[in-house]
């Protein structure tokens, strides 16, 4: 179910008019940053420098904690998976370090102090899950999405028993999946799917594991505006047995 068959997709892929400098980032610099179907995934080949650890983050909105996670961790590659193209070639942005009104250079490269661990996948993620081997990943992110809190709309939630299946399939033993909603619908949704899918076990062992941030967290545009208008993320790992 690669190119055909394509699983039907609910939500945007386009917002406001997307000016000129990121318009040129997403014609210029993401083919060099982009997986394609021919791409081979090889942690040996996928990135400039071959990687021990693979981490994808699944609708990476506008890119913050993805560009932060891999500036963070350079020795690892990050997979973003997104369909919004406002919020790639934002991610761009964040990694070229070129906004509007900018002159724009004759090559595009990324800010110094970044290694070149970022691929990023613009479409539907379901469309490249047979793409990636069996126990190629670390660590998935899904963080934010849409909590489609109408009770008619709950098979759009991502987390889902299908999507559940590959991710499993794709994480390593003791990899782990995140999940970060702001949503109470959202939240009772994951908990009660993740309780229902024998292969995860929850990690969290007291309420401050969940409430609060973890230690590796990179903090979104999307989770201040939540806390601002007072609703109180959570944020759930769950361990691949």
């Amino acid at each position: 179910m690669f190119l055909s068959d394509k699983p039907k997709f609910f939500g945007r892929r386009k917002g406001r008019t997307i000016r000129k400098a990121k318009s040129t980032l997403l014609e210029a610099f993401l083919p060099t940053i982009k997986i394609t179907p021919e791409t081979n995934f090889n942690k040996q080949t996928l990135f400039v420098r071959p990687v021990e650890k693979v981490f994808l983050e699944i609708g990476f909105g506008n890119g913050e904690h993805l560009a932060g996670q891999a500036l963070n961790n350079p020795e690892t590659g990050f997979i973003g998976a997104e369909v919004f193209q406002n919020g790639v070639a934002n991610l761009l942005t964040l990694i070229t370090g070129i906004k509007e009104g900018d002159n724009l250079p004759e090559k595009i490269t990324l800010l110094p102090g970044r290694n070149d661990n970022i691929r990023v996948w613009d479409d539907d993620v379901r469309l490249l899950f047979s793409k990636i081997p069996d126990n190629f990943v670390d660590k998935v992110f899904v963080l934010f999405p849409d909590p489609w809190p109408k009770k008619r709309h709950a098979s759009r939630r991502f987390i889902n028993p299908d999507n559940l299946k590959e991710i499993a399939r794709i994480l390593k033993k003791d990899g782990i999946l995140r999940v970060a909603t702001d949503h109470k619908v959202y939240k009772g949704w994951t908990l009660r799917q993740m309780a229902a899918d024998k292969n995860f076990v929850w990690t969290a062992k007291c309420g401050n594991d969940w409430k609060h941030e973890p230690s590796d967290w990179v903090q979104t545009k999307y989770q201040r505006k939540a806390i601002r208008e007072g609703r109180r993320p959570v944020f759930l790992d769950y361990k691949r047995v």
